[in-house]
């Protein structure tokens, strides 16, 4: 018996190598896509930011400006400015009768002496005006008083000469009388108008006058009585 041999083949099949893909390329559209996304997201939060920042400045602005009207409304609340006629006398006196002609030449000087008190804690700043003389209601002499500024919580002292025109009183029959009887009535008038400037942003008109009463002696050359009135309102 003749003997034979079956030859097995060990080796196993190689199986053929599979082939490496490269990776996808993006999609040119799906990336305009995400970066169109993002700049709109960028956008979106700069928006919120800048309103943000926006109501911030407007509620800071509000803030401020209730704190300043506070200020001035209580601190730097404004007040009248007072003006006092502190002295009135006679620098000069001449009074003559005509008995002829019934007239009075009359001469007369008088010195005021009134000062100003501002007593805000701002400065007060008044216009130009003048102080008048009156006799039974009629202008009969005028001093000017100009233009200034009192600091706050201050008191100028001011001085004016008032002299009577003459040629005011040859109208008036009751002098005659008056000078006879030998007390001649007479009024004086000051007014000052101005502004008071708060925190420099609210500007408030006031005003404050004075007006005195005077009997003057013509024997005696003086100022017998007095009797003043003052007026501020804002």
């Amino acid at each position: 018996m003749s003997g034979f041999s079956i030859k097995s083949d060990d080796k196993k099949e190689e199986k053929p190598a599979t082939a490496m893909l490269p990776p996808p390329k993006p999609n040119a559209s799906s990336m305009e896509t995400q970066s169109a996304n993002g700049g709109s997201g960028k956008k979106v939060r700069r928006k919120r930011n800048c309103k943000i920042c926006i109501c911030f400045t407007i509620l800071l602005l509000l803030l401020i400006f209730v704190v300043i009207l506070i200020l001035a409304f209580t601190l730097f609340k404004p007040k009248r400015p007072i003006t006092t006629i502190d002295s009135v006398t006679v620098d000069r006196l001449r009074a003559s009768v005509n008995p002829l002609l019934l007239k009075v030449i009359l001469n007369l000087t008088l010195n005021v002496d009134l000062s100003l008190k501002n007593p805000n804690r701002v400065g007060f700043s008044y216009d130009s005006s003048s102080a008048l003389l009156n006799y039974r209601g009629q202008l009969i002499g005028e001093a000017p008083l100009p233009a200034n500024r009192i600091a706050a919580r201050q008191t100028e002292p001011l001085n004016l000469t008032l002299t009577l025109m003459a040629d005011r009183l040859l109208s008036e029959s009751q002098l005659l009388s008056d000078v006879m009887a030998g007390v001649i009535p007479l009024n004086t008038f000051v007014k000052v108008s101005g502004k008071v400037t708060v925190l420099k942003v609210f500007k408030i008109k006031v005003q404050s006058s004075s007006s005195c009463d005077l009997t003057i002696s013509v024997s005696d050359r003086n100022v017998t009585s007095q009797h003043c009135k003052y007026s501020t309102k804002l």
